[in-house]
């Protein structure tokens, strides 16, 4: 990327018009801007397609459109008054009072109609903005350029190079990262982190060219960015979940402000398709691990199967419908806070109840369900998250059940007795150590931070759902949450 060009405007003070001659209503205001000329203030001409127009004033001919894009201006004409090398004031198209109010003189144009709609600045045009984002963006990218052949499909190349995950990517041009870049106050060149598993330095640019691949919006940058933070962190263990032959998978809930401002989905479908927050913000954490941090299926990635989730799994927690405080909230953080949570997990696995109607027996199905994670007859050695929907949470609610009081019932529901549990017992070779299992002792089947309570889904239908941990529990991944820099 070139460096970007002096953008000083053509006077430091005075009056100054941008118009061009594909423009009706630049040519009605020529007499206007004669009589500008002709009063005491100075005044710049500048034309944006002609160097002759209009004729009979010294016009700057702006060819490369860099003084209208200094400027920000979408509509011609525009009339500013400058002040110190900056804008004060503006009007833009005809408006005799708005004009009246920039060049601070009466009576202009008396001829003309009071008012009319200019035309569309040349800088807006989609191929021209996105030459002029590049060439005046702050951000200079150091990245490698990788240059196509003329007739080589930009979608057949990512796939033919390995940067996809098996399903088309939006082509990182250099306007495109130039524009992802925008939803971050943070400089290309800062490294995040060191990425596992190739321990990878991994820039602040090298996430936004993944997340123009995913197919996220520059408002989403920030939670990626956060995400891919979360990510690296011995904690999490992002090398041991892309390495492991299990279906694990990073798991993101999101929590506070930034869910609604950027859409994300905490209703109908909310871990499934529909809404491009949720899918292409997990989906570029997923390829910056691969793309950035060397995890590819077959290298690194041994997953016997895997899971959809290792594409996509993203959601928020819907906070305002919820009965208990969020996930954030109980890990730390403030309600105002922005944050996201990663989880090595995959799923869902349902929890269907349809006629509980009190929570002790809704949470002995929470238990039945829960109790098959990992195996029936493993303790200890998964975590889970709950996504509890709407219909199930107000059953909760309306008994003032607290996520405590309802990980308390779980956790007696499933400390069970060693017999039950060794291997072999019931016919089943899998199963706790034998020398363990059967010394009369009783087995928690999760931990005391093993199991996690989230509230989204629609409001209709009586199904919660597990989020299955890695099996190793937290000895191979801790849940791990950072602030979103939003």
């Amino acid at each position: 990327m070139s460096d970007q060009p002096t953008m000083s405007l053509p006077i430091t003070s005075g009056l100054l018009a941008v118009v061009k001659d594909d423009c009706e209503t630049c040519h009605m205001v020529v007499p206007v801007l004669a009589e500008l000329a002709a009063g005491e203030q100075l005044l710049a001409v500048v034309s944006q397609d002609r160097a002759d127009f209009p004729s009979g004033f010294e016009v700057l001919h702006d060819r490369e459109l860099d003084v209208s894009w200094r400027l920000q201006t979408e509509t011609t004409p525009t009339i500013y008054r400058i002040e110190d090398g900056e804008v004060v004031d503006e009007e833009p198209g005809w408006l005799r009072t708005g004009w009246e109010r920039v060049t601070r003189i009466q009576g202009l144009g008396a001829k003309l109609p009071a008012q009319r709609p200019g035309c569309g600045s040349d800088t807006m045009l989609p191929e021209v903005h996105e030459r002029l984002m590049r060439r005046h963006s702050p951000h200079r990218l150091s990245s490698r350029r990788v240059e196509l052949g003329s007739s080589e499909d930009p979608v057949e190349a990512a796939f033919a190079r390995g940067w996809t995950d098996g399903l088309p990517v939006t082509p990182p041009t250099e306007e495109r990262v130039a524009r992802m870049l925008e939803g971050t106050s943070r400089l290309p060149g800062e490294v995040v982190c060191v990425l596992p598993p190739d321990l990878v330095e991994c820039t602040v640019e090298k996430v936004a060219i993944n997340a123009v691949m995913a197919g996220c919006l520059p408002e989403y940058l920030p939670v990626v960015l956060a995400a891919v933070k979360a990510a690296a962190t011995s904690r999490f263990n992002i090398h041991g979940i892309s390495a492991t032959t299990y279906f694990t998978g990073p798991v993101m809930v999101v929590n506070g402000p930034i869910r609604r401002r950027i859409g994300m989905n905490s209703g109908i479908n909310a871990l499934g398709p529909g809404n491009r927050a949720n899918l292409t913000i997990g989906r570029a954490l997923n390829l910056v691990v691969r793309n950035v941090g060397g995890s590819r299926p077959g290298g690194v990635d041994r997953a016997a199967l895997g899971s959809p989730g290792k594409l996509s799994f993203c959601f928020p927690e819907d906070e305002e419908a919820s009965p208990w405080e969020s996930l954030s909230v109980e890990r730390g953080f403030s309600p105002d806070d922005s944050a996201v949570t990663l989880f090595a997990g995959h799923g869902p696995i349902e929890i269907v109840d349809q006629k509980s109607r009190n929570p002790e027996s809704l949470a002995r199905t929470f238990a039945l369900q829960l109790r098959m994670v990992g195996h029936p007859k493993l303790a200890g050695m998964t975590d889970a998250i709950v996504v509890v929907s709407p219909e199930h949470a107000r059953i909760f609610r309306e008994a003032g059940w607290s996520k405590n009081r309802l990980r308390r019932e779980i956790h007696s529901l499933l400390t069970l007795p060693g017999a039950e549990l060794a291997a072999g017992a019931g016919g089943v070779a899998e199963g706790m150590p034998p020398h363990v299992a059967t010394r009369g002792k009783d087995f928690a089947k999760y931990t005391t931070e093993g199991l996690w309570f989230v509230h989204a889904g629609g409001d209709a239908g009586m199904f919660s759902a597990i989020i299955s941990g890695w099996i190793g529990g937290a000895a191979s991944s801790q849940m791990t949450t950072v602030a979103i820099d939003s």
